[in-house]
């Protein structure tokens, strides 16, 4: 069976690291994750939308000693805040979210160690690298600017000079190359996928998949050997399938394929991952080489983001100071007023600026004064000129908007919206029903018939984006009657 001919839909965003508070990186990731996961709901998809939390590492054990509390009380902690943002963004009910430290994960993570062992790609060597813990990679002198990280300038890279296990990356430089070739929308957008082709074809280096217990001990122990954990991408990367229930034994899923959640989205379905721009390498070509060497499937597509950047262009991270709390921007203005700012403000691949400023002059004129005060409008002369919802029939989205959404162009989908919102307002400025109804109410009420329609229907492509305004409007115009509130007060 093809992918294309196939219902099932997984996808999934990175798992934010829990060595500091949820960001509006993270929430923007989810977001539009559940835009396209609702999206394909709403195409007739079965859907697996998963996200979570990396709980291992240097960074998280370092931060819970700092804190003079136990890691694994330090993350059960943390992870909680990033939980929150599921239910403070109004993502999917059904969402799943695996944390790294759970026990059916570390097996899982343990269990693909063997795998990859078993194919003979992992070795043990001592050795001694450059590495920034912002990035968890070792770096190259061409990576540094200054002799620092290029992401991290404010970080000092750390030497490590140990004995290590190791991963045969280089022996897969040729597959992902193959894989790339076959596979020409694997990278999404164009530019992310030419950047990573480059970086292949560049050759590629061993790397380091485990520390030492004595230097590191919050990690997943690695099989056969007490004295070593896994490194964070051997045990973090493996969250894409340990969420399915990999590895499914054979005596578990006798008799239940449909139990075989693995089977049915990762080997039969489409599988999508949400990354941002600094994890292009893990997410496009270290992940799929192990994959390849564990004997499992490649992931169907990469959609990398752009960063949010603050003032002066700079990413937005706690490592920078620079970071905007989600919690106190959605309990302000509303877990919509979020995902429209995320969807539409932001460029879906390119770096954008979010400023509370900004949000404020975006919210007014394309929320309050836009969407808000058009479907007051409309709803209005709805519920004083007609007798009832008039009928609507159901038309499916517009073949640009559903080109946008399946190439993950969501910003594309959301001003095609936004240009409907501009078309009916055109159209009351020029027609004035709330006028032409004195001197010929059959035209008029036509007009308005026709508005409130098309204002359904927009309300039906917002669904996926915006589903409590979504659902607010359509609400409305079922009951013919105009909101009593404004949807979107205006801010000062």
């Amino acid at each position: 069976m093809s992918v294309s001919d196939n219902k099932n839909f997984y996808i999934t965003t990175t798992l934010p690291y829990v060595n500091s508070d949820p960001h509006l990186g993270h929430a923007m990731e989810f977001v539009r994750a559940d835009v396209i996961a609702r999206f394909k709901e709403a195409r007739g998809y079965r859907v697996f939308f998963n996200t979570g939390t990396d709980e291992h590492g240097a960074k998280v054990y370092r931060r819970a000693l700092k804190e003079g509390i136990d890691p694994q009380d330090y993350v059960d902690k943390a992870a909680e805040k990033f939980k929150g943002l599921t239910e403070l963004l109004n993502l999917k009910k059904d969402i799943h979210f695996i944390r790294t430290s759970d026990q059916k994960h570390i097996k899982a993570a343990q269990e693909f160690w063997r795998r990859c062992e078993a194919t003979g790609d992992i070795y043990k060597k001592n050795y001694k690298t450059k590495y920034c813990i912002g990035c968890e990679l070792e770096k190259t002198e061409s990576e540094l600017v200054d002799g620092r990280c290029s992401l991290h300038q404010n970080l000092k890279l750390e030497v490590i000079e140990e004995e290590n296990y190791f991963f045969k990356f280089s022996k897969y430089q040729d597959k992902l190359l193959e894989y790339y070739k076959n596979n020409t929308d694997f990278v999404i957008p164009d530019f992310r996928f030419n950047e990573i082709k480059k970086f292949v074809e560049g050759g590629l280096q061993d790397f380091s998949i485990s520390r030492l217990k004595e230097k590191m001990l919050w990690g997943v122990p690695v099989p056969g050997d007490d004295n070593h954990v896994m490194y964070v991408w051997f045990d973090a990367l493996v969250n894409y399938i340990s969420t399915l229930g990999w590895p499914v034994s054979t005596e578990a899923s006798a008799g239940k394929p449909s139990d075989d959640l693995f089977q049915k989205f990762w080997v039969e379905g489409e599988t999508v991952q949400y990354a941002g721009k600094d994890n292009l390498r893990q997410q496009s070509a270290m992940w799929q080489a192990m994959l390849m060497s564990a004997g499992i499937k490649n992931t169907d597509k990469i959609v990398i983001n752009g960063f949010i950047t603050g003032e002066g262009g700079l990413k937005m991270s706690k490592s920078l100071g620079n970071v905007l709390d989600p919690y106190k921007i959605v309990r302000e203005f509303g877990s919509d007023a979020f995902r429209y700012f995320v969807t539409r403000e932001i460029s879906s691949f390119e770096d954008s600026p979010f400023t509370p400023e900004r949000f404020k002059e975006a919210y007014n004129a394309n929320l309050a004064n836009g969407l808000g005060n058009l479907t007051s409008r409309i709803m209005k002369m709805a519920e004083t000129h007609l007798s009832k919802c008039p009928e609507i029939i159901k038309e499916d989205m517009s073949k640009g908007f559903i080109d946008a959404m399946n190439h993950f162009r969501i910003q594309e989908a959301m001003n095609i919206v936004w240009r409907q919102i501009a078309e009916l307002d055109l159209v009351i400025q020029e027609s004035e029903p709330f006028k032409l109804i004195k001197s010929d109410s059959a035209k008029a009420v036509g007009i308005i018939e026709d508005l409130v329609v098309k204002l359904y229907g927009i309300a039906a492509a917002l669904r996926p984006i915006l589903p409590a305004t979504a659902e607010m409007i359509e609400g409305l115009v079922r009951a013919n009657r105009a909101p009593e509130r404004p949807l979107f007060p205006r801010v000062e």
